[in-house]
Protein backbone atom coordinates (compact mmCIF):
# COMPACT_ATOMS: atom_id res chain seq x y z
CA UNK A 1 0.00 0.00 0.00
CA UNK A 2 0.88 3.90 -0.21
CA UNK A 3 1.48 5.73 2.84
CA UNK A 4 3.97 8.86 4.37
CA UNK A 5 6.46 7.12 6.82
CA UNK A 6 9.18 8.99 9.14
CA UNK A 7 11.82 6.94 7.30
CA UNK A 8 15.27 9.16 8.99
CA UNK A 9 15.87 10.91 12.11
CA UNK A 10 15.26 14.59 10.20
CA UNK A 11 13.16 16.39 8.33
CA UNK A 12 10.35 15.25 6.16
CA UNK A 13 8.67 11.91 5.49
CA UNK A 14 9.02 9.51 2.41
CA UNK A 15 6.07 8.35 0.18
CA UNK A 16 6.51 4.53 -0.24
CA UNK A 17 4.57 2.35 -2.27
CA UNK A 18 5.36 -1.04 -0.86
CA UNK A 19 4.11 -0.48 2.84
CA UNK A 20 2.66 -4.24 3.75
CA UNK A 21 -0.92 -3.44 4.44
CA UNK A 22 -1.05 -4.23 8.16
CA UNK A 23 -2.66 -7.15 9.64
CA UNK A 24 -5.70 -7.48 11.45
CA UNK A 25 -6.72 -9.57 14.52
CA UNK A 26 -9.86 -11.01 15.92
CA UNK A 27 -11.23 -7.98 17.25
CA UNK A 28 -9.71 -5.35 14.99
CA UNK A 29 -11.10 -3.29 12.19
CA UNK A 30 -9.22 -2.89 8.84
CA UNK A 31 -10.33 0.83 7.67
CA UNK A 32 -9.36 2.12 3.58
CA UNK A 33 -8.33 6.04 4.77
CA UNK A 34 -10.34 8.14 1.97
CA UNK A 35 -9.29 11.91 3.81
CA UNK A 36 -6.26 12.53 6.25
CA UNK A 37 -5.82 15.80 8.46
CA UNK A 38 -2.41 17.17 9.04
CA UNK A 39 -2.29 18.93 12.65
CA UNK A 40 0.51 20.43 14.59
CA UNK A 41 1.67 17.22 15.83
CA UNK A 42 2.18 16.18 12.51
CA UNK A 43 4.46 19.28 11.81
CA UNK A 44 6.66 18.82 14.63
CA UNK A 45 6.87 15.15 13.85
CA UNK A 46 7.81 16.32 9.99
CA UNK A 47 10.22 19.13 11.18
CA UNK A 48 11.90 16.45 13.94
CA UNK A 49 12.36 18.74 16.49
CA UNK A 50 13.39 18.12 20.35
CA UNK A 51 9.90 16.48 21.12
CA UNK A 52 9.28 14.43 18.06
CA UNK A 53 13.49 13.40 18.21
CA UNK A 54 12.81 12.06 21.94
CA UNK A 55 9.06 10.65 21.05
CA UNK A 56 8.52 9.03 17.58
CA UNK A 57 10.11 5.99 16.61
CA UNK A 58 11.82 6.23 13.12
CA UNK A 59 10.04 3.88 10.31
CA UNK A 60 6.53 4.81 11.74
CA UNK A 61 3.93 5.64 9.39
CA UNK A 62 2.96 8.79 10.89
CA UNK A 63 -1.03 10.72 10.84
CA UNK A 64 -3.99 9.98 13.34
CA UNK A 65 -6.67 12.62 11.84
CA UNK A 66 -9.07 10.51 8.98
CA UNK A 67 -12.45 9.08 7.83
CA UNK A 68 -12.63 6.31 5.85
CA UNK A 69 -14.53 2.97 4.93
CA UNK A 70 -14.37 -0.45 6.56
CA UNK A 71 -12.05 -2.57 4.08
CA UNK A 72 -12.25 -5.97 6.45
CA UNK A 73 -13.26 -6.91 10.23
CA UNK A 74 -11.83 -9.55 12.61
CA UNK A 75 -13.91 -12.57 13.21
CA UNK A 76 -14.74 -11.21 16.82
CA UNK A 77 -15.98 -7.91 15.12
CA UNK A 78 -19.43 -7.39 16.17
CA UNK A 79 -21.12 -4.00 15.51
CA UNK A 80 -18.56 -2.93 12.60
CA UNK A 81 -19.32 -4.20 8.94
CA UNK A 82 -17.68 -3.91 6.17
CA UNK A 83 -18.58 -0.28 3.79
CA UNK A 84 -19.42 0.94 6.70
CA UNK A 85 -17.93 5.03 6.63
CA UNK A 86 -15.67 5.38 9.48
CA UNK A 87 -13.42 7.43 11.86
CA UNK A 88 -11.59 6.61 15.00
CA UNK A 89 -10.64 7.81 18.34
CA UNK A 90 -6.67 7.64 17.91
CA UNK A 91 -5.77 7.08 21.70
CA UNK A 92 -5.91 3.11 22.24
CA UNK A 93 -6.16 1.66 25.54
CA UNK A 94 -6.23 -1.62 27.25
CA UNK A 95 -9.46 -0.24 29.41
CA UNK A 96 -8.05 -2.04 32.07
CA UNK A 97 -6.60 0.58 34.44
CA UNK A 98 -8.13 2.81 36.80
CA UNK A 99 -9.10 5.98 34.36
CA UNK A 100 -10.44 4.03 32.03
CA UNK A 101 -12.73 2.34 34.03
CA UNK A 102 -14.09 5.33 35.66
CA UNK A 103 -15.07 6.94 32.76
CA UNK A 104 -11.42 9.04 31.65
CA UNK A 105 -10.04 6.60 29.22
CA UNK A 106 -8.60 9.81 27.17
CA UNK A 107 -5.86 10.05 30.07
CA UNK A 108 -5.54 5.97 30.74
CA UNK A 109 -1.49 5.60 31.38
CA UNK A 110 -1.22 2.81 29.05
CA UNK A 111 -2.59 4.77 25.82
CA UNK A 112 -1.16 4.29 22.59
CA UNK A 113 -1.42 6.92 19.97
CA UNK A 114 -1.76 6.30 16.42
CA UNK A 115 0.87 7.62 14.05
CA UNK A 116 3.05 7.75 16.85
CA UNK A 117 3.14 4.92 19.12
CA UNK A 118 2.06 2.37 16.54
CA UNK A 119 1.60 2.87 12.54
CA UNK A 120 -1.24 5.80 11.49
CA UNK A 121 -3.15 6.79 8.80
CA UNK A 122 -1.08 8.20 6.14
CA UNK A 123 -1.47 5.37 3.93
CA UNK A 124 -4.39 3.54 1.89
CA UNK A 125 -4.85 1.04 5.58
CA UNK A 126 -5.15 1.77 9.12
CA UNK A 127 -5.94 -1.18 11.66
CA UNK A 128 -7.77 -0.18 15.01
CA UNK A 129 -9.35 -2.03 17.27
CA UNK A 130 -13.17 -2.40 17.05
CA UNK A 131 -13.66 0.08 20.22
CA UNK A 132 -11.36 2.29 18.76
CA UNK A 133 -14.37 2.91 15.99
CA UNK A 134 -16.37 5.78 15.27
CA UNK A 135 -19.36 5.50 12.63
CA UNK A 136 -19.96 8.79 10.26
CA UNK A 137 -23.67 9.84 10.31
CA UNK A 138 -25.14 10.07 6.63
CA UNK A 139 -25.32 13.78 6.79
CA UNK A 140 -21.69 14.23 7.75
CA UNK A 141 -19.45 14.48 4.65
CA UNK A 142 -15.89 12.98 4.91
CA UNK A 143 -13.92 15.84 4.71
CA UNK A 144 -15.42 17.32 8.04
CA UNK A 145 -14.93 13.47 9.20
CA UNK A 146 -11.47 13.92 9.15
CA UNK A 147 -11.41 16.57 11.52
CA UNK A 148 -13.05 14.82 14.47
CA UNK A 149 -9.52 14.78 16.17
CA UNK A 150 -9.25 18.34 16.48
CA UNK A 151 -13.02 19.37 16.73
CA UNK A 152 -13.14 17.08 19.59
CA UNK A 153 -10.21 18.90 21.38
CA UNK A 154 -12.17 22.05 20.58
CA UNK A 155 -15.12 20.78 22.12
CA UNK A 156 -13.76 19.10 25.05
CA UNK A 157 -12.29 22.39 26.16
CA UNK A 158 -15.11 24.66 25.49
CA UNK A 159 -17.38 21.83 27.82
CA UNK A 160 -15.30 20.92 30.23
CA UNK A 161 -15.56 24.81 30.77
CA UNK A 162 -18.65 25.11 31.14
CA UNK A 163 -18.89 28.72 28.72
CA UNK A 164 -22.84 28.76 28.25
CA UNK A 165 -24.28 32.44 29.28
CA UNK A 166 -20.34 32.99 29.98
CA UNK A 167 -17.85 35.51 28.74
CA UNK A 168 -14.70 33.96 27.18
CA UNK A 169 -11.50 34.82 26.07
CA UNK A 170 -9.33 32.04 23.73
CA UNK A 171 -6.13 33.00 23.29
CA UNK A 172 -4.60 31.27 20.48
CA UNK A 173 -6.58 31.06 16.72
CA UNK A 174 -5.08 28.16 15.36
CA UNK A 175 -7.10 25.43 13.75
CA UNK A 176 -8.27 24.05 17.17
CA UNK A 177 -8.28 27.91 18.55
CA UNK A 178 -10.72 28.98 15.65
CA UNK A 179 -12.79 25.38 15.78
CA UNK A 180 -13.29 26.39 19.80
CA UNK A 181 -14.77 29.58 18.73
CA UNK A 182 -17.58 28.63 16.50
CA UNK A 183 -18.09 25.45 19.18
CA UNK A 184 -18.31 28.28 22.15
CA UNK A 185 -20.43 30.72 20.20
CA UNK A 186 -23.32 26.97 19.57
CA UNK A 187 -22.61 26.27 22.98
CA UNK A 188 -23.88 29.29 24.17
CA UNK A 189 -20.98 31.88 25.24
CA UNK A 190 -22.38 35.13 25.76
CA UNK A 191 -19.32 36.91 24.71
CA UNK A 192 -16.05 35.42 22.90
CA UNK A 193 -12.71 37.58 22.72
CA UNK A 194 -9.59 36.37 20.68
CA UNK A 195 -5.71 36.90 20.98
CA UNK A 196 -3.42 36.16 18.28
CA UNK A 197 -0.38 37.33 15.69
CA UNK A 198 -2.10 36.19 12.63
CA UNK A 199 -4.25 38.96 11.33
CA UNK A 200 -5.99 37.02 8.82
CA UNK A 201 -7.25 34.49 11.39
CA UNK A 202 -7.75 36.70 14.09
CA UNK A 203 -10.30 37.88 11.21
CA UNK A 204 -11.78 34.81 10.48
CA UNK A 205 -12.34 34.35 14.25
CA UNK A 206 -14.36 37.65 14.46
CA UNK A 207 -16.45 36.37 11.43
CA UNK A 208 -17.15 33.34 13.54
CA UNK A 209 -18.63 34.69 16.02
CA UNK A 210 -15.93 36.44 18.36
CA UNK A 211 -17.02 40.04 19.24
CA UNK A 212 -13.44 41.24 19.90
CA UNK A 213 -9.77 40.05 17.85
CA UNK A 214 -6.64 41.67 19.40
CA UNK A 215 -3.06 41.33 17.55
CA UNK A 216 -1.21 40.88 20.89
CA UNK A 217 1.82 42.23 18.99
CA UNK A 218 -0.11 45.55 19.35
CA UNK A 219 1.08 45.75 22.92
CA UNK A 220 -1.04 45.03 26.20
CA UNK A 221 -3.96 47.76 25.83
CA UNK A 222 -6.29 44.96 25.17
CA UNK A 223 -6.27 43.61 28.53
CA UNK A 224 -7.78 46.91 29.56
CA UNK A 225 -10.30 46.63 27.17
CA UNK A 226 -11.45 42.96 27.91
CA UNK A 227 -11.50 44.17 31.92
CA UNK A 228 -13.90 47.64 30.80
CA UNK A 229 -16.45 44.99 28.35
CA UNK A 230 -16.36 42.57 31.75
CA UNK A 231 -17.43 45.07 34.52
CA UNK A 232 -14.19 45.74 35.29
CA UNK A 233 -13.48 41.95 36.68
CA UNK A 234 -12.22 40.12 33.37
CA UNK A 235 -13.61 37.15 31.35
CA UNK A 236 -15.56 34.59 33.41
CA UNK A 237 -13.72 31.65 31.45
CA UNK A 238 -10.15 31.51 29.57
CA UNK A 239 -9.45 28.70 27.13
CA UNK A 240 -5.49 28.72 26.26
CA UNK A 241 -5.09 27.27 22.78
CA UNK A 242 -1.46 28.92 22.06
CA UNK A 243 0.48 27.30 24.38
CA UNK A 244 3.17 30.90 24.47
CA UNK A 245 4.73 31.65 27.12
CA UNK A 246 3.17 35.07 27.24
CA UNK A 247 -0.09 33.91 26.44
CA UNK A 248 -0.18 31.89 29.36
CA UNK A 249 0.61 34.99 31.76
CA UNK A 250 -1.60 37.53 29.65
CA UNK A 251 -4.87 34.97 29.56
CA UNK A 252 -4.33 34.49 33.47
CA UNK A 253 -4.27 38.20 33.94
CA UNK A 254 -7.41 39.08 32.12
CA UNK A 255 -9.12 36.40 33.73
CA UNK A 256 -11.60 37.13 36.61
CA UNK A 257 -10.70 36.00 39.85
CA UNK A 258 -13.27 32.92 40.53
CA UNK A 259 -13.27 32.38 36.73
CA UNK A 260 -12.09 28.92 35.27
CA UNK A 261 -9.12 28.32 33.02
CA UNK A 262 -9.05 25.46 30.52
CA UNK A 263 -5.52 24.64 28.90
CA UNK A 264 -4.69 22.80 25.93
CA UNK A 265 -1.98 24.75 24.27
CA UNK A 266 1.35 22.65 25.06
CA UNK A 267 4.57 25.07 25.62
CA UNK A 268 7.38 24.03 23.73
CA UNK A 269 9.58 24.56 27.43
CA UNK A 270 8.78 25.37 30.63
CA UNK A 271 7.20 28.88 31.68
CA UNK A 272 7.93 31.23 33.99
CA UNK A 273 4.29 31.60 35.38
CA UNK A 274 3.90 33.08 38.62
CA UNK A 275 1.27 31.29 40.50
CA UNK A 276 0.43 33.04 43.45
CA UNK A 277 -0.71 35.90 41.55
CA UNK A 278 -2.91 33.87 38.55
CA UNK A 279 -4.17 31.17 40.63
CA UNK A 280 -3.91 30.85 43.99
CA UNK A 281 -4.83 34.42 45.02
CA UNK A 282 -7.10 34.67 42.45
CA UNK A 283 -9.10 31.85 43.34
CA UNK A 284 -9.70 30.17 40.10
CA UNK A 285 -10.04 26.40 38.55
CA UNK A 286 -7.92 25.33 36.20
CA UNK A 287 -8.80 22.17 33.97
CA UNK A 288 -5.61 20.66 32.12
CA UNK A 289 -7.42 19.31 28.74
CA UNK A 290 -6.07 16.06 27.12
CA UNK A 291 -7.47 14.66 23.78
CA UNK A 292 -11.40 13.92 23.62
CA UNK A 293 -13.13 12.02 26.45
CA UNK A 294 -14.22 8.42 24.98
CA UNK A 295 -16.78 8.84 24.21
CA UNK A 296 -18.85 11.89 25.23
CA UNK A 297 -17.20 14.38 23.32
CA UNK A 298 -17.90 12.42 20.18
CA UNK A 299 -21.58 12.60 21.28
CA UNK A 300 -21.52 15.89 22.01
CA UNK A 301 -19.29 16.34 18.82
CA UNK A 302 -22.47 14.56 16.23
CA UNK A 303 -24.89 16.23 18.12
CA UNK A 304 -23.89 19.65 17.31
CA UNK A 305 -22.45 19.06 13.55
CA UNK A 306 -26.10 17.64 13.20
CA UNK A 307 -27.25 20.65 14.60
CA UNK A 308 -26.04 22.71 12.41
CA UNK A 309 -24.29 25.55 14.52
CA UNK A 310 -21.07 24.86 13.79
CA UNK A 311 -19.15 26.63 10.97
CA UNK A 312 -16.02 24.57 9.59
CA UNK A 313 -16.29 25.44 5.81
CA UNK A 314 -13.58 27.97 6.15
CA UNK A 315 -11.30 26.17 9.06
CA UNK A 316 -10.61 23.54 6.22
CA UNK A 317 -8.58 25.63 3.77
CA UNK A 318 -7.06 22.85 1.33
CA UNK A 319 -6.95 19.17 -0.07
CA UNK A 320 -4.01 17.63 -1.88
CA UNK A 321 -3.83 14.12 -3.14
CA UNK A 322 -1.70 11.83 -0.85
CA UNK A 323 0.88 12.15 -4.00
CA UNK A 324 1.53 15.99 -3.37
CA UNK A 325 2.16 15.57 0.48
CA UNK A 326 5.28 18.07 0.58
CA UNK A 327 3.15 20.42 -1.16
CA UNK A 328 0.18 19.93 1.78
CA UNK A 329 2.77 19.85 4.54
CA UNK A 330 4.11 23.16 3.16
CA UNK A 331 1.02 24.72 2.69
CA UNK A 332 0.03 23.77 6.67
CA UNK A 333 3.34 24.88 7.49
CA UNK A 334 3.08 28.29 5.94
CA UNK A 335 0.47 29.72 7.25
CA UNK A 336 -1.46 29.44 4.26
CA UNK A 337 -3.63 26.97 5.33
CA UNK A 338 -5.57 26.63 8.00
CA UNK A 339 -6.62 22.67 8.38
CA UNK A 340 -5.38 20.66 5.67
CA UNK A 341 -6.60 17.48 4.13
CA UNK A 342 -5.15 14.87 1.72
CA UNK A 343 -7.10 12.58 -0.29
CA UNK A 344 -6.34 9.35 -0.91
CA UNK A 345 -9.33 8.15 -3.49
Amino acid sequence: MRALVKHHAGEGLRFVTDRPTPEIGPRDVLIRVRKAGICGTDRHIWQWDEWAAGRIPVGIVTGHEFSGVVEAVGEAVTRVTKGQRVSAEGHITAGLDYNSRTGNAHIARDTKILGIDRDGIFADFVSVPEENVWPIHDRIPDRIAAAFDPLGNAVHTVMAADVSAKSVLISGVGIIGLMAVTVAKAAGASRIFCTDVNPPRLALAKKLGAVEAFDVREGSGWLGEIRKACRGEGVDVLLEMSGADAAFDQGFRALRNGGTAALLGLPAKHVNFDFNEHIIFKGCTVLGINGRKMWETWYQMEELLLSGRLELDEIITHEFPLEKFEEAFATMISGEGIKVLMDLG
